[in-house]
């Protein structure tokens, strides 16, 4: 693999993807088939190790890469978004910064606004909770975070 073949969990695909989404995509200057052929990547990335590493059926393999698929399309349509951090918190993306400019567009991609945390989240339907009281500090905590700037990577708890 060009992109991806260093990479040995889910989470290191992820973190390197935005990486390279901010560098790459069209939408920030980069190249149109450079862009489609990390997609590609990405894809088979998440299936190879899913495939090592644990031990799932045909269908759990599937949905697990669909669901990457998924928050791949949702980083993809974020990352271009100007003055915005996005973070990935355990199983969820969430969006600070100066968002009011672009409520609507992350709307658009199937963000929540999360008032009481000044923030916006998206999750896949699978990881739905109760409201949760807790702080965007306190979630980091327990969950560990990711979060992606112009050519860096920072990562808070849970390595």
């Amino acid at each position: 693999m060009k992109y991806f073949g260093e990479c040995t969990t889910i989470e290191q695909v992820k973190s390197l993807y935005k990486q390279l989404a901010k560098t790459f995509h069209p939408d920030c200057g980069g190249d149109t088939a450079i862009m489609q052929e990390i997609n590609l990547e990405y894809n088979l990335a998440c299936r190879k190790i899913l495939n090592e590493q644990h031990s799932l059926s045909e269908d759990e393999i599937n949905n697990e890469a669909n669901m990457s698929e998924r928050y791949r399309q949702v980083i993809d349509k974020l990352i271009i978004l100007p003055n915005i951090n996005i973070e990935i918190i355990g199983n969820w993306i969430w969006v600070t910064g100066q968002t009011y400019e672009v409520r609507q567009q992350l709307k658009e991609v199937g963000l929540f606004y999360a008032s009481r945390k000044v923030a916006w989240y998206y999750r896949a339907q699978e990881y739905r909770t109760a409201t949760s009281n807790k702080t965007i500090d306190e979630i980091r905590e327990k969950y560990g975070s990711q979060s992606v700037g112009k050519g860096s990577v920072k990562t808070i708890g849970h390595e």
